[in-house]
């Protein structure tokens, strides 16, 4: 990986998971970051300010500070969210406004943070959604790559408790069928390396993984890192009524192949990839 001291990354939403971890390992590399935010004087954006970065504001709400905070960036992180008033659909105006902005300002390239199996027409609202905002970044006068994630490990906390002196997971997907999980800190690590160095990802795209567990297994995992015992719970698809995007991607999730990270290159763009029990380590809740 090679780093120019003298280019300028951006990184979009800079205070958000994702947005943090690119601009935290963009600032490991020694390289000058700029943080686009909506919240310059957030207290998350004074952290980045007091590790190095530059923080300005950007806010696609307000679409007259998105040029300014662009100009002059050699490369621009940004990842678009399904939680918008149009929900998935306000992904792909999302992805226009940021992509758009960049090309008129003169951004040399751009990394966009998608999903791992948006590019297999899996069905699944959010994941389509994020498909729809590659197309259009495609075909804009720019270069692209994009990072693809698989299941964030930081969200398995919100599906397991503690109950009668054990662990309990719970999630809609039957035992026995493997699940691809990342790490924020490696997805944001993946970002960093291909805004450094976009010949780093051959074919400009790629799935980031770093563990793939079954739902025993991960149960096992989170219960030795609590020093009790782990058991899962497959839960039917039915709990998740009402509930139509999470349905269809834990639906997705049961029908293997599912995600199709690439663990061998997360490996080597992450600097060494978090599995779970590292992952747990790296967060303090195992010694």
């Amino acid at each position: 990986m090679s780093t120019d001291n003298s280019e300028l990354y951006g990184v979009f939403a800079a205070t958000g998971k994702q947005g943090s971890a690119t601009a935290q390992a963009l600032l490991e590399q020694g390289v000058r970051v700029r943080a686009l935010v909506r919240r310059p004087e957030s207290e998350q954006a004074g952290d980045l300010a007091a590790r190095g970065a530059e923080v300005v504001l950007a806010d696609l709400d307000r679409p007259e500070t998105l040029g300014p905070a662009m100009d002059g960036l050699d490369a621009l992180w940004f990842m678009t969210t399904m939680n918008t008033p149009d929900g998935p659909a306000g992904e792909a105006p999302m992805a226009k406004a940021l992509g758009d902005a960049a090309v008129e300002a003169g951004v040399g390239r751009l990394v966009f943070s998608s999903v791992d199996g948006a590019e297999r027409n899996s069905g699944v609202p959010h994941f389509d959604s994020k498909y729809d905002a590659e197309q259009y970044l495609q075909g804009l006068p720019i270069g692209l790559t994009v990072v693809r994630p698989v299941f964030f490990m930081e969200n398995l906390p919100y599906l397991a408790a503690v109950e009668d002196a054990e662990t309990v997971l719970r999630m809609p997907l039957p035992d026995g069928i493997p699940l691809q999980m990342v790490a924020v800190r490696d997805v944001g690590r993946v970002a960093a390396a291909a805004l450094l160095d976009p010949s780093e990802i051959p074919g400009g795209a790629v799935g980031v993984a770093g563990d793939e567990l079954t739902g025993t297994e991960i149960a096992s995992v989170l219960g030795a890192a609590a020093g009790m015992p782990g058991r899962y719970e497959a839960l039917p698809l039915e709990t998740l009524a009402g509930q139509a995007d999470s349905q269809a991607m834990f639906r997705w999730f049961g029908q293997l192949p599912a995600y199709q990270g690439d663990f061998e290159a997360t490996n080597t763009l992450a600097r060494g990839a978090l599995d779970l029990d590292s992952w747990l380590v790296s967060n303090g809740v195992r010694s």
